[in-house]
């Protein structure tokens, strides 16, 4: 049975109302004990739940509690140490009225789990003179993601696709995100000749592709182009960031006798 958009939308939906939940929880703490709670807030207890954990800082900017890896940052601006469109988004977040309630922000942030940067979301309310946030990481791509990366891949390909090609397979031009990645076959050869993740299947046949099932991919991926310009197509993967066999649906396009394609997974 395939799992639809609309049931990854419902996980993520579940993982905001656990986040919005440990801030409201620790909100309603902080107001009863003020800094008292931030000692509390920084082990590991009832205000960390899985990869999801309370973190405050005061408004300029300095950590003053954190119940996951950003412990290390306790004392510290942490602005100095994000990249310069982060930075302007976190002067953003530290001007926030208290009145203005619960808000939200997503930025990207290295996983300690995994060790990978990913797609974060954050919810954060004011209390006077301090922050309290939590944030969980995003687990999938979006297919308006996946799309947008496909553009990308597109417009590159009919621009330099030498250099294109090069880009992708070097795992360095901008073709790799989260758990997005371009690859692209030859239509006549049936062959790769970039893949965003594993350089191994560059020059292999792409049509005697299958799942892990036995149920092909290339083939009929290869047969849809041919007969329009564009389309998509639902398969089952293995996902490079969760390490799991997934439900995959890939966003394909023709350009000249490529065909370049992106996919989103689904879970």
């Amino acid at each position: 049975m395939w799992v639809t958009q609309a049931t990854a939308a419902g996980d993520e939906a579940q993982e905001a109302s656990a986040a919005r939940a440990l801030l409201d929880k620790a909100v309603a703490h902080y107001r009863q004990v003020g800094d008292k709670a931030l000692a509390e807030f920084s082990r590991q207890g009832e205000y960390v739940d899985g990869e999801r954990y309370v973190f405050v800082t005061d408004t300029h900017g300095v950590m003053l509690a954190s119940g996951g890896p950003s412990v290390a940052l306790i004392g510290r601006d942490v602005s100095s140490v994000l990249d310069p469109d982060l930075q302007k988004a976190f002067k953003h977040v530290l001007q926030t009225p208290e009145s203005a309630g619960v808000q939200q922000a997503e930025y990207r942030w290295q996983n300690w789990r995994d060790g990978k940067v990913e797609r974060k979301r954050v919810y954060f309310q004011r209390v006077g003179e301090r922050i309290l946030a939590v944030g969980y990481y995003l687990p999938r791509a979006a297919p308006e993601q996946a799309r947008a990366l496909l553009d990308k891949a597109a417009q590159a390909l009919e621009q330099d696709q030498n250099g294109t090609l090069e880009a992708i397979n070097n795992l360095k031009g901008g073709f790799l995100q989260d758990d997005l990645y371009v690859f692209v076959v030859n239509t006549t050869t049936k062959r790769y000749v970039a893949h965003g993740t594993n350089l191994r299947l560059v020059n292999t046949d792409f049509s005697k592709v299958k799942d892990p099932e036995g149920k092909p991919v290339g083939l009929p991926m290869l047969e849809m182009i041919k007969k329009q310009p564009q389309g998509d197509y639902e398969y089952r993967w293995r996902n490079p960031v969760t390490g799991k066999v997934e439900h995959k649906h890939a966003y394909m396009r023709k350009v000249g006798d490529l065909l370049v394609a992106v996919g989103y997974y689904s879970g």
